[in-house]
């Protein structure tokens, strides 16, 4: 009868403990571009979405922010990466509410339409609730 044998340098949960990197890298990602992309133009972007210049301006650096916190929790696996990933989700949850409520509450389909020109609640529900599992879990697998 022939057997499976495995590798025994590289335990699974070795292997584990990096998947973090599955979701943190993807969501660091997309607030890293989209507040990167605001900064140049903060005035008309604060114009178009109808806010004041210092909320559109708060809400781009603390995209940039949580995307950083997000890569150094992962990067720093001690209290101050744990406190990092978890502020990170805050950022993201709360910007995400922000997202929700103001441009994409009642629809949810992420596919623009002729009343929500920017497309439904369905991605940013999804990123909401990645942001709360950040703050929830933080570094702990």
């Amino acid at each position: 009868m022939a057997t499976l044998t495995t590798n025994t340098t590289a335990s699974s949960s070795d292997w584990l403990a990096q998947t973090h990197w599955l979701l943190r890298l993807p969501v660091a990602g997309v607030f890293l571009y989209h507040g990167i992309d605001k900064l140049p133009a903060l005035e008309a972007g604060a114009a178009f979405m109808g806010l004041p210049l210092w909320l559109w301006t708060l809400v781009a650096v603390t995209e940039v922010l949580a995307g950083i916190a997000l890569i150094a929790g992962g990067a720093l696996r001690t209290t101050l990466g744990d406190l990092s990933t978890r502020a990170g989700g805050a950022i993201i949850a709360a910007i995400m509410i922000g997202a929700i409520a103001l441009v994409h509450w009642g629809q949810w389909s992420a596919l623009p339409s002729e009343s929500h020109p920017f497309g439904g609640m369905e991605f940013h529900t999804v990123v909401l609730f990645l942001g709360a599992w950040f703050i929830a879990r933080g570094n702990r697998i």
